[in-house]
């Protein structure tokens, strides 16, 4: 009887058992396969902060449709689990991004990289002011894809990102430093909130860190920057005002005062030059005719045969005495721009133009004035290549410290401004300034030549101007061939009266 059981129970088994079928793999119930079409997909997206990302997948099943569910994920946190991708880019970075399709037989995935960069990463920027004299910026941001359209996307950054914030009026100059862009507006003598200040603005967002007001300072109207790009943090660097007094501007925090160092007047010109070696300041000394050298933040020192001459021995120096001391003014400080290759065989040199008794002259000095004697301990040259030359008549007066002018030493060309008309000269050619050959025309023939800046390699110059007798957005930028003056882009009523173009690096 026992035996009879164990037997109808292992018949029982086996009927049971061939009933059985292994589903997953039998023809009448395969497996939906999930395959992410990754033919309109790419692998890596770059999208401008507080852009949005869209991503719409194209999913398919092999052999059956089930349901499927999505995870999109960003540094491995899930941000959305709908078929269509939306993001909003509002932190800069470089991501991780992963889309997981699943079914209940299996699931896929697709990965990604996700940039979301500045607005303002690089590309042409333009410093304006309206009809009242409000500051303006507008930005035209480099495609970030191969093709891309240039134009200026954004005309108001200031306003963009600074909704709530007050700047003063009268904008005069706009630099870029590290990490940080800094604004200077003079403000109005009519209303007692619209006070001369300076502004730090971050140079990825454009929105205002800190600021300074002058309140303290009646007489302060700043109109030029004299910060290096290269800046070291934790250093001073001077402001001119507008009555050509010296002020001191920490980049590390908002203070601002006369300078202990520059205590004369100067001229509406000058520059300042910088890296992780040294920097260079140079002005014009109104009250004694002469340049001032501020060497990694010695000095001043004046332009002579000794070297590191100050001031008070100044009129004694044999080679103030020869070229400085009939001078009667300042036509124009310019830095003559290198490329990178240029760099790391020169120091740099610059342009000066002064006014002389009898004529106009010119000399390219060297922007620290003095190089040691090779093989002579203590001696110095001035680095003046040659001395003054003529370089115009007394009674040509087309440049002055306030004329625009871009020089650069692949052509050894100086470019400037007379009206609408940019002219062309080579500086170290004999050839006076009236001989300078008219290069490029822009906009209408009233239209008035603002500034000018040039790229890294030289090949474009950037030219802002604009028109006296339209309203509204009346400025324009060109960008045309520094060497043959052919246009090659043209951004027309995208600013307000320009005060500055400028091509902000990365």
């Amino acid at each position: 009887m026992k035996t009879y059981k164990y037997l109808l129970f292992a018949l029982a088994t086996l009927t049971f058992a061939s009933c059985f079928q292994d589903e997953s793999t039998d023809a009448t119930n395969p497996i939906a396969e999930i395959t992410i079409d990754e033919s309109n997909l790419l692998k890596v997206y770059n999208i401008s902060k507080n852009d949005s990302l869209i991503i719409t997948p194209v999913v398919h099943q092999a052999n059956k449709e089930l349901p499927l569910s999505y995870a999109w994920e960003i540094d491995q946190e899930i941000v959305s689990v709908e078929k269509v991708f939306r993001y909003k880019g509002d932190v800069l970075g470089t991501f991780n991004g992963r889309l997981i399709v699943s079914n209940e037989d299996g699931k896929a995935f697709y990965t990604f990289t996700l940039n979301v960069n500045s607005p303002y990463e690089y590309g042409i920027m333009v410093l304006s002011k309206d009809a009242d004299s409000r500051p303006h910026i507008a930005f035209m941001q480099e495609p970030l894809e191969e093709g891309g359209v240039k134009n200026f996307y954004d005309e108001n950054c200031l306003e963009k990102n600074n909704e709530d914030q007050f700047f003063a009026s009268t904008p005069t100059d706009i630099i870029q430093t590290t990490g940080t862009l800094i604004l200077a507006c003079q403000g109005s003598d009519d209303d007692p909130d619209d006070v001369a200040s300076i502004y730090l603005l971050n140079e990825k967002t454009f929105v205002l860190e800190n600021f300074i007001e002058s309140k303290e300072y009646k007489d302060f109207k700043p109109t030029k920057l004299l910060t290096p790009q290269g800046s070291y943090d934790g250093s001073a660097y001077p402001v001119i005002s507008a009555d050509g007094k010296m002020y001191s501007l920490p980049t590390y925090n908002a203070v601002l005062q006369p300078s202990h160092t520059l205590t004369s007047t100067y001229a509406q010109a000058g520059f300042a030059i910088g890296g992780a070696t040294y920097n260079d300041i140079v002005v014009w000394d109104n009250e004694v005719n002469a340049l001032v050298c501020v060497y990694n933040g010695y000095g001043p020192y004046y332009c002579g045969e000794k070297y590191l001459l100050q001031r008070d021995s100044l009129l004694a120096d044999e080679y103030y005495k020869k070229n400085f001391s009939k001078l009667s003014g300042l036509c124009t400080l310019t830095p003559i721009h290198r490329t990178s290759e240029q760099e790391k065989y020169s120091r740099l040199q610059f342009i000066a133009i002064v006014k002389g008794a009898l004529a106009t002259q010119k000399v390219i000095m060297g922007s620290f004035f003095w190089e040691a004697v090779t093989g002579s301990y203590g001696k110095y040259n001035v680095l003046d290549n040659g001395g003054f030359t003529k370089a115009a008549a007394k009674s040509y007066s087309v440049i002055n410290e306030n004329t625009p002018c871009v020089a650069n030493a692949t052509y050894e060309t100086m470019l400037f401004a007379d009206g609408n008309v940019v002219k062309k000269w080579y500086y170290f050619n004999s050839d006076y300034l009236d001989k300078a050959v008219d290069l490029l025309q822009v906009g209408s023939e009233d239209a008035i030549i603002t500034s000018f800046d040039i790229s890294a390699d030289h090949m474009r110059t950037y030219v802002s101007f604009y028109e006296p007798n339209q309203e509204g957005k009346n400025g324009s930028v060109w960008v045309f061939d520094t060497n043959s003056g052919e246009v090659l882009e043209q951004y027309n009523n995208v600013c307000y009266q320009p005060v500055k173009v400028m091509y902000k690096r990365k």
